[in-house]
């Protein structure tokens, strides 16, 4: 039985039995959206306590991420974004997701937001497994590009991103403010115009 689904888990398999969701189904029932939740704000809080570059300078609160998190499946309901939750021994330990610009000249085109793994599961490949599935989401939903800014520090990331197919198209340099600290911005591409068809 799956503790965050109530259901045995389904999805696209990763290495060491774990799961790439597309969790708007689970996100229907009320206790099912809210232990997803609050499984989110743990992982997110934990994350940005250790020092990771997800847009917040301190732990986000519990209603922060229950708030963001209503805002993209209403966006994953009207066609416009893409939830996907990975899940190891039916617990969450991960979540990402895409959103369409909503300006009307941008439409074609989505921005990777967030993409977050739980520091106990880091260098189990889930990173890349769930940023594969955001890409291929974005391909079905014929995005034409799919964009992402990443801290100058995040290195690791970076070269995942790369590794992936993505590109950088510009960096701002120490743009981000962490108290005293500054980072460069830097902005990568997936280009699906340029980009063979076939899975990501």
């Amino acid at each position: 039985m799956d503790e965050e689904t109530g259901g045995p888990a389904a999805g696209l398999p990763v290495a060491d039995g774990a799961v790439v969701l597309d969790v708007l189904e689970l996100l229907a029932d009320p206790e099912r959206a809210a232990r997803f939740a609050g499984s989110a704000h743990r992982i997110l809080a934990e994350l940005v306590a250790g020092g990771a570059a997800l847009g917040w300078v301190d732990p986000p609160a519990p209603d922060e991420v229950a708030e963001l998190l209503e805002h993209v499946v209403a966006a994953v309901r009207a066609g416009d974004a893409a939830l996907r939750g990975v899940y190891l021994a039916d617990r969450l330990v991960g979540l990402g997701y895409w959103q369409r610009y909503a300006r009307p000249t941008h439409r074609p085109h989505a921005d990777l937001e967030k993409i977050a793994v739980a520091a106990g599961a880091h260098g189990l490949g889930l990173g890349r497994a769930l940023t594969a599935a955001l890409v291929e989401d974005a391909r079905r939903a014929g995005i034409e590009v799919l964009t992402l800014d990443a801290r100058g520090d995040n290195t690791r990331a970076l070269r995942l991103y790369a590794s992936l197919g993505f590109t950088e198209y510009g960096r701002l340099p120490r743009f981000v403010a962490v108290g005293a600290r500054r980072y460069d911005k830097v902005f990568c591409m997936f280009d699906f115009r340029e980009a063979p068809k076939g899975p990501a």
